[in-house]
C-alpha cells in the first residue's frame, strides 16, 4: 500500500497594512490607491492624496500613523469632524484624541502629557492652533511620525474655499524639514494642486490622483417651476431616509425647514447665523439619526462623515462644480444607492452673477466667474451629467454614464418651429417689456388684472398657447434663452428681449429642434436600478438597524459609529451565523466584534428561527 504525501501551500502573510486594515478596521481589501500612498508615506515621502468624498482617504493616513512609531498630527477644519473621526477611531480600539476650544484647561494639557509620553497615535488639531507658537514648541517635544493636512483644497487660493490660516501651514516644513506631510482633499483642478504643493512646501510628492467617479450617486436635475411642491413631492418618495437640502440663503432654509416640520417631516434648518449650540445640537440629532433631513447653506456639511445620507437635493444652483462635488459626494458614502437632484432655474444663476459683477476686478473675481459659468453648462447639459461632471477635473470619459437623468431618460427633440415662433411673437406684441412669467400667461390666456391693464387680452398672441401648461412654456422660453434667441434684461427685472437671430426663427429662414420639457422626476426616479437590487432580507435589515440604534443611544454615539448600512445590508445578505462569518462582514474588526458581535449574531439567529417556524 503505497503512501503519498500531500504538499500543504502557507497562505501568505499579510502586509502590516493589510492587516490593520483588517484586524482594526474590518475591510478584507484595500480601495484603489490607499495602498501605494500608505507605502509612499512609511517610506518617508510627502504625498498629495486627491481622492472623492468617501473614498476612503482618511485610512491612507489613519493606518500608517499605526504602522510608524510616534504620533501623527491630523489637520482638521472643524470641531466636528475631529470628534467623529476620534470616536471612530477609539470605536476600533485605536488611541486617538483632539485638541480644540471646547476642552477645558486641564483637560488639553492631559492630552499634551499623553502626546509627550506617546500614550497617543493619532492627534485631531485645527490649522489655527497648529500655527501658535506655544504649540509648535510642545510638538518639538512630541515624537512625530508624520503630518496629515485634511481639506487640503483650503490652502489653495484657486480652490473654492480658500482660507488664509490653512495658506500658512507651510511653515510646518520649516520647523520639521524632515517630517512626511501628507494633503488630502475631494475636490482640485491642476491648477489647485500645484498651489497645494507649493505652499505646503512638499518635496517631490508622491501624486496620486483618484477617479472623481462616484458611480454610486445619480445625477438628475428637475427644471425649477414650484420648487417647494416640487421639493414635497421629492421627499414624499424617499420618506424614512436621510438627507440634506442646500439653499442659497439662510432665509430660505428657515422657511422650507418650517415648512417641512409643519408637514410632519423630521427636519431641522442648519446655517451660520444659528448659535453654535444649536448648530451644534442639529448636527448632532442628524448623525444619530433623530432627524432625517438638514435644510442648510453651504454652512452645513464639511464635517459630516455620516455613511447613510441617501440624497442631497439643491434647491438653488451651487456657485462652482467644486462645491457641487463635495456636496452631492455627502450622499452614499457607503457605497449604496444615493441620489442628487438639482432644482434649476437660469434666474437663478443670473442672480449669482450679478453678486460677482459687484466684486472688485482682479484674478480672484476671474476665477470665480470661469467656475460660476462652468456650474451653468453643467446645469444646461444636454449629454451625460457624470461625462460634464468628470471633464470639468480633467478626467474623460468616452462612455455615457447610465446613471444620471440625461442617460436614463435622453432629452427628446421635435422640431419646434412653430411653438418657438408663437413664444417669440408674444414677447414682440408685449413691447419686450415683461419676464418669463408674465409672457406665458399671456400665451396661455390667463384672466388676469395685470393683462387686462395693459390690454394684452387683444393681442393676436393671447391665449394661442393654451394647450401647454405654463411649466411647459417656462421650459421652451429657457431653451430659446439658451440657444440665443432671447436674452433677458439684468438691468430691466430680466425682462425678455429678442436677439437678431429671432428673425430667422420668426421668418421660418431655419429649421429648429428644441428638447421636449420634462415637467417631472417622477418616471425617471421609477427606473430600476442595479444597485439598488441586492438581495439582502430587509426585515432582518430593519431589526439590526433598530438594535444598532439602540446600541448608539446606549453608549451616546452615532449609529454608524457602531455599523454603517453597508456593513448591515451585508449581514442581511450574507446571514453570519459565527464569530468567523461574522468577521468576514466588511466594517467588522476584532474590537467591534469583541463588543457587538455576540447581540447581533443573536438578533440574526432569531430571525432565521423564527422563519424556520413560520414555514
Amino acid at each position: 500500500m503505497s503512501s503519498s504525501s500531500t504538499a500543504v501551500c502557507e497562505p501568505t502573510p499579510l502586509a502590516p497594512s493589510e492587516k490593520i486594515l483588517q484586524d482594526v478596521f474590518g475591510y478584507q481589501s484595500f480601495r484603489i490607491g490607499q495602498q501605494e500612498v500608505i507605502e509612499a508615506v512609511v517610506e518617508g515621502q510627502d504625498c498629495l492624496v486627491i481622492m472623492p468624498t468617501g473614498g476612503g482617504k482618511s485610512l491612507c493616513y489613519q493606518i500608517p500613523a499605526l504602522i510608524m512609531p510616534g504620533i501623527t498630527l491630523v489637520i482638521s477644519p472643524l470641531i466636528s469632524l475631529m470628534k467623529d473621526q476620534v470616536d471612530q477611531l477609539n470605536a476600533n480600539g485605536v488611541a486617538a484624541a483632539y485638541i480644540n476650544s471646547t476642552m477645558s484647561r486641564e483637560e488639553v494639557m492631559e492630552t499634551f502629557l499623553a502626546m509627550r509620553e506617546g500614550d497617543l497615535k493619532l492627534v485631531y488639531v485645527s490649522p489655527e492652533r497648529v500655527l501658535m507658537r506655544d504649540f509648535i514648541e510642545r510638538l518639538y517635544e512630541t515624537p512625530l511620525s508624520m503630518v496629515a493636512v485634511d481639506e487640503a483644497h483650503c490652502v489653495s487660493q484657486w480652490g473654492h474655499d480658500f482660507r488664509p490660516e490653512y495658506a500658512a501651514l507651510g511653515t510646518l516644513k520649516q520647523h520639521f524639514e524632515n517630517l512626511p506631510i501628507m494633503a488630502l482633499t475631494a475636490t482640485a483642478d491642476d491648477t489647485t494642486r500645484n498651489d497645494i504643493t507649493s505652499r505646503l512646501g512638499l518635496t517631490n510628492p508622491h501624486d496620486y490622483l483618484g477617479s472623481f467617479d462616484r458611480p454610486n450617486i445619480r445625477y438628475t436635475l428637475l427644471e425649477k417651476h414650484k420648487p417647494m411642491t416640487q421639493l414635497t413631492r421629492y421627499l414624499t418618495g424617499v420618506r424614512g431616509q436621510c438627507g440634506i437640502v442646500y439653499c442659497n440663503s439662510r432665509k430660505r432654509v428657515e422657511q422650507i425647514a418650517g415648512k417641512l416640520r409643519d408637514s410632519g417631516v423630521r427636519a431641522a434648518a442648519y446655517h451660520a447665523g444659528l448659535d453654535h449650540d444649536e448648530r451644534g445640537r442639529v448636527q448632532e440629532s442628524f448623525q444619530r439619526d433623530d432627524i432625517h433631513i438638514v435644510v442648510a447653506t453651504v454652512a452645513f456639511g464639511m464635517g459630516i462623515n455620516k455613511p447613510n445620507v441617501r440624497f442631497v437635493v439643491h434647491y438653488d444652483i451651487p456657485r462652482n462644480i467644486e462645491s457641487y462635488y463635495q456636496e452631492t459626494g455627502r450622499a452614499g458614502r457607503d457605497g449604496l444607492p444615493a441620489e442628487a437632484v438639482m432644482f434649476y432655474d437660469p434666474s437663478d444663476l443670473a442672480w449669482l452673477r450679478r453678486c460677482l459683477d459687484e466684486k472688485e476686478e482682479g484674478a480672484q473675481k476671474q476665477v470665480e466667474s470661469h467656475k460660476l459659468n462652468a456650474m451653468g453648462a453643467f446645469a444646461e447639459a444636454q449629454t451625460c451629467r457624470r461625462q460634464v461632471l468628470l471633464n470639468y477635473f480633467g478626467e474623460y470619459r468616452e462612455e455615457p454614464c447610465g446613471n444620471c437623468d440625461i442617460c436614463l431618460d435622453p432629452p427628446k427633440r421635435f422640431n419646434a418651429i412653430e411653438v418657438a415662433q408663437k413664444a417669440l411673437s408674444c414677447v414682440y406684441r408685449v413691447n419686450q417689456s415683461f419676464g418669463v412669467g408674465y409672457v406665458v400667461e399671456v400665451l396661455r390666456g390667463m384672466q388676469n388684472q395685470r393683462i387686462r391693464e395693459h390690454g394684452h387680452d387683444k393681442l393676436t398672441t393671447y391665449g394661442i398657447g393654451r394647450e401647454h401648461s405654463h411649466e411647459y412654456w417656462v421650459s421652451i422660453l429657457r431653451q430659446l434663452i439658451h440657444r440665443g434667441f432671447l436674452t433677458q434684461n439684468i438691468l430691466r427685472s430680466s425682462t425678455l428681449q429678442l436677439t437678431e437671430k429671432a428673425r430667422s426663427v420668426l421668418r421660418a429662414e431655419i429649421e429648429l429642434e428644441l428638447a421636449v420639457p420634462r415637467l417631472d422626476v417622477a418616471a425617471r426616479s421609477a427606473k430600476s436600478d442595479k444597485m439598488a437590487n441586492r438581495h439582502y432580507d430587509k426585515k432582518l435589515f430593519a431589526k439590526l438597524r433598530k438594535l444598532r440604534k439602540a446600541i448608539a443611544d446606549e453608549e451616546d454615539l452615532p449609529p454608524y459609529v457602531v455599523f454603517n448600512d453597508a456593513s448591515l445590508m451585508e449581514m442581511a445578505e450574507i446571514l453570519p451565523t459565527s464569530q468567523g462569518e461574522m468577521l468576514a462582514i466588511n466594517g467588522v474588526g476584532h474590537r467591534k466584534l469583541e463588543k457587538y458581535g455576540s447581540v447581533f449574531l443573536g438578533v440574526i439567529e432569531e430571525h432565521l428561527m423564527a422563519g424556520i417556524s413560520e414555514r
